[in-house]
């Protein structure tokens, strides 16, 4: 008889809701080993016992056939005493004094479930809430660490005895899958329409559902982090009547498209031109929103995305997407259900409270949301799909520092597109995208957040960071929190992003263009060169300053930002259709005309010369229209070069104006002249840097880099004369980074 010895082992990284334990069970039996697998609070500690052959196979197994959603990081074994146990069990799980939780992202439903749900032979045929150990959602759902079954929000669904079956079998794929349910014990759905009676059965509210659509309905949907308003993509009139009652006349919006074809884009390839990067990633786990360039004369509605050579696409991810746009058969809808820049709504009284004016009827379901996940959003920028907006599947984001905090930090992100991020030891976790800050429900949903993520890793924060403008609602929050805080300029925590991003050591060049920012010197910043490292920034490049006439109305009247310029220069916009006389005094005394530098609204201004936008109903919406308008290949206009008395290179933008307003040029050929200058300025601005610095390595951050265009010709040129550039791959260039970006700038500083 072989002599039996015995391993412990200790397995961190992202092991828990993520059918790891099951699986460790799994090849424990295949091997004949015995022992047992528990949590450990943020752990997988496993005793295995058996011969020496066997517990090599068993560790070969353990490293190299890991599920598919699990990251582990190399394990830790040492040999043990043998204990003489006869099987291997999964224990309940333990915890210990020092946390290394790590929370999983919610997930798509795997290829098994999903052929499952569409097999009569099987009990959970079209059930809406099938998942197994490899699919169904974790971040949403999960109440408190250890993730088992208790402390979830499906505690309050007893197993019917065929569930509890297959949860305590070893060898079943359902083996402690803690979401698990069926039509018998689980969660179920019911569809409600003003005036008729509710419908409960899963399938009769399927089914009304899907009728509603066809009807030409609004519907808000829950879904695995929030509700969707659907509707026909195909129907002008439904979209239209969407958008008039949500009050977004031109935002996009996002469509939901039937899985179809032996790899899903069957019909999806009707409807865009897609390349490698984005097929992958509309089939991947992940399932985000990706924006993909428009077929002409496809099947979609132009109210969809108007004015825009894209639309947002994407697969069904969760069980009752797949049945109802598969009953559907025809692309949806499928945009956040909230209020204007709002987190997404996830309870049902509130979403028939906030919304009845919105959707004609609401498919419910009672498994509890225990906080919102947003879609996330990716396009395809300079070769690679990269995130504008981080939330369900990808986030919560866990990255490793490059340094060891001794005492744990908050970052509280910026007031737009906001992130939180929670950082302790050598770790930092991105919460998925919040929202803009400044309601009550975005205020509520920050906070909860925040709460969230400090219980559920066990960490208190000792200093809070936020954004050094003093009117952010997250700086003010931050200061009421009887906690030291460190304040972090904007354009810093954008530059600390990326060289955080890709572990950058020594001296870099970032550009940090976008809208508005608190600059060092009290001005809204937007078009800044930052030379450095993080904690070690000095402004050396920026754009030639000009006032905002009306402040923050601006920011959504470009024409605002056009008369400005040509008032600045002292020349006549002879064709803007707003009468300025009253504007104009107000401009000539500095009255609410707040100085700025932003890149962000020098293309608002250049949409509004050209003729493209004179408002923005919603943020970025002139620049989208102007970016969509340009090819690339355009000669640019050369922009004159001075440096102010602070030894800072100033480009100055004076030399478009006239050409902007050229009406007898083309609005494409205005367009594309201007990002080519644009680009081309910033390879004027990096060459000269490097004259006096000697420095090579440009990196590009900043929500004026989501724009594709003048993104890729600015790598191009750059990469022309030898400059190494670095783009944002992981982490949103917009304001979705910033959290991340404050917890580098501040981390890389401290003793």
């Amino acid at each position: 008889m072989s002599e039996v010895l015995a391993f412990h082992v200790v397995i961190t990284g992202r092991v828990q809701g993520v059918g790891f334990r099951p699986f460790v069970s799994r090849i424990a039996h295949e091997f004949g080993l015995a022992g047992w697998v528990r949590n450990r609070s943020g752990q997988v500690e496993i005793h295995v016992e058996g011969s020496s052959d066997a517990l090599t196979a068993f560790n070969d197994a353990l490293q190299n056939q890991a599920p598919p959603l699990a990251k582990p990081e190399c394990p830790h074994i040492c040999s043990v005493l043998p204990c003489g146990y006869h099987n291997f069990t999964i224990e309940v799980s333990a915890t210990n004094d020092q946390s290394d939780t790590h929370i999983p992202p919610d997930y798509f439903v795997c290829g098994d479930c999903l052929a499952e749900i569409q097999n009569p032979a099987e009990r959970r045929y079209r059930y809406p809430f099938i998942n197994c150990t490899q699919c169904g959602p974790r971040y949403t759902l999960i109440d408190r660490l250890p993730y088992d079954r208790p402390n979830t929000a499906m505690a309050g669904f007893e197993l019917c005895p065929d569930c509890q079956s297959e949860y305590s079998d070893p060898l079943d794929r359902r083996y402690h899958a803690q979401p698990l349910a069926c039509a018998r014990c689980g969660p179920g759905l019911v569809f409600r329409r003003t005036g008729c009676t509710d419908l409960t059965d899963n399938e009769r509210a399927l089914s009304a559902c899907v009728l509603g659509l066809r009807e030409g309905l609004i519907v808000a949907v829950k879904g695995v982090g929030g509700y969707h308003l659907l509707c026909d993509a195909t129907d002008a009139i439904a979209v239209r009547k969407l958008r008039d009652r949500k009050l977004r006349p031109d935002k996009p919006l996002a469509v939901l498209v039937p899985w179809r074809g032996e790899n899903g884009l069957e019909l999806v390839n009707q409807l865009a031109d897609l390349d490698e990067s984005e097929q992958l990633l509309l089939c991947s786990p992940l399932r985000p929103i990706v924006l993909v360039s428009k077929r002409s004369h496809s099947v979609l509605t132009d109210a969809i995305a108007p004015d825009l050579g894209e639309v947002g696409l994407m697969l069904p991810y969760s069980p009752l997407h797949h049945l109802l746009v598969d009953g559907f058969g025809a692309p949806l809808v499928a945009t956040s259900a909230n209020l204007s820049g709002e987190p997404v709504l996830t309870d049902g009284e509130e979403v028939e409270a906030r919304l009845n004016h919105v959707a004609d009827a609401f498919l419910h379901h009672n498994r509890p949301i225990r906080r919102p996940a947003d879609d996330s959003v990716y396009r395809r920028i300079a070769g690679k799909t990269r995130p504008l907006r981080i939330g369900r599947g990808f986030a919560p984001i866990e990255r490793k520092l490059p340094f060891y905090l001794e005492q744990p930090l908050l970052a509280v992100g910026a007031d737009l597109k906001n992130t939180v991020a929670l950082a302790f030891r050598d770790r930092v976790v991105i919460s998925p995208h919040i929202g803009d800050l400044g309601t009550l429900r975005s205020a509520e949903v920050f906070e909860q957040v925040i709460a969230d993520l400090t219980r559920l890793y066990d960490v208190k924060p000792q200093t809070i960071i936020c954004d050094a403008h003093p009117g952010y609602h997250s700086s003010r929050w931050a200061r009421n929190q009887n906690l030291p805080i460190l304040p972090v300029f904007h354009h810093h925590a954008h530059a600390s992003a990326l060289v955080g991003e890709h572990e950058l050591e020594g001296q870099v060049l970032v550009f940090t263009w976008d809208g508005t920012g608190y600059g060092e010197d009290s001005t809204i910043w937007g078009g800044e060169a930052l030379l450095g490292s993080p904690g070690n920034w000095r402004r050396v490049g920026s754009i030639r300053p000009f006032n905002l006439p009306g402040g923050d109305k601006a920011s959504r009247e470009p024409w605002r930002c056009a008369l400005s310029l040509c008032w600045e220069q002292g020349i006549a916009w002879p064709d803007c259709s707003q009468n300025s006389d009253l504007l104009r005094q107000a401009w000539e005394r500095r009255i609410n005309c707040p100085v700025t530098s932003s890149a962000g609204r020098l293309f608002d201004a250049a949409a509004a010369l050209i003729g493209i936008a004179d408002y923005s109903s919603y943020e970025g919406h002139a620049a989208m229209r102007l970016e969509a308008m340009g090819t690339s290949g355009a000669e640019p206009i050369t922009l004159p070069i001075t440096k102010n008395a602070d030894g800072v290179i100033i480009s100055d933008w004076s030399a478009l104006l006239p050409f902007l307003m050229d009406a007898r040029l083309s609005f494409a050929e205005r367009s594309s002249v201007f990002h080519a200058s644009l680009a081309a300025t910033i390879s004027d601005q990096a060459k000269a840097v490097r004259e006096q610095h000697g420095i090579n390595r440009i990196g590009l951050s900043g929500g004026v880099f989501q724009n594709r265009l003048l993104t890729e010709q600015t790598l191009t040129t750059l990469e022309k004369f030898g400059f190494e550039v670095y783009l944002h791959e992981n982490i949103p260039s917009g304001d979705g980074g910033i959290s991340f970006g404050q917890i580098i700038e501040t981390g890389s500083n401290m003793p």
